[in-house]
């Protein structure tokens, strides 16, 4: 098992992606996402100004190729729509493989509104992979204070992925004493709005 910790500099519901039953990372960390395979972890942190409290972590369920991402109707809801609720804004299933190759970047955050966004489509797509986790928590905008002995887990750009097995044993140790799901909105979620909450 390998563990990965991150810094969440931006915290808007779309990378990572907790809803609809699935924590999904499809975008930003693309050195995470070539590098993480099924059983591994993956903790994100707020920056340093913020504490480095705990956003979210995630156990990598499920490894898949863009293009199989696209097409499961199991995270169709992810496709980005602007005319439901805000999660669907939130969206991060954006790229459709095209039938001459590559991939289209759907409006989304990560696009120029109607347009690509060279760089960004670069950048996610540079990472092959989406890691998919059914066993996650996401503690959003009340991120849960990391404890003293997992200081070790603290990153500052990139991320940490050298830990030693006595680090992920006392990681392992607190998942599981944390409550599972979404547990609260993204820090970056429009005010009043409770769609973060729904179950479906």
């Amino acid at each position: 098992m390998n563990l990965y910790s991150c810094i969440v500099v931006h915290d808007t519901g779309f990378s990572p992606n907790p809803f609809f039953g699935y924590c999904t990372l499809a975008c930003c960390k693309p050195v995470i996402r070539r590098s993480a395979r099924k059983g591994d972890w993956i903790i994100g942190l707020t920056p340093k100004a913020q504490g480095n409290k705990v956003v979210y972590f995630m156990r990598v369920d499920e490894v898949v190729e863009f293009a199989h991402y696209w097409s499961d109707r199991r995270f169709e809801q992810k496709k980005p729509r602007h005319d439901r609720d805000f999660r669907l804004r939130c969206g991060d299933n954006i790229y459709e493989p095209l039938p001459t190759g590559g991939f289209r970047q759907h409006p989304s955050m990560h696009s120029d509104g109607a347009n690509e966004n060279r760089q960004n489509k670069e950048h996610d797509l540079g990472g092959a992979n989406v890691s998919i986790s059914e066993t996650f928590a996401y503690f959003g905008s009340r991120p849960v204070a990391l404890p003293p002995e997992l200081g070790c887990l603290i990153a500052g750009r990139g991320h940490r992925s050298r830990f030693s097995e006595n680090e992920k044993t006392r990681f392992l140790e607190f998942a599981s004493r944390s409550k599972f799901g979404v547990q609260a909105a993204p820090r970056e979620w429009p005010e009043n709005d409770e769609s973060w909450a729904y179950t479906a």
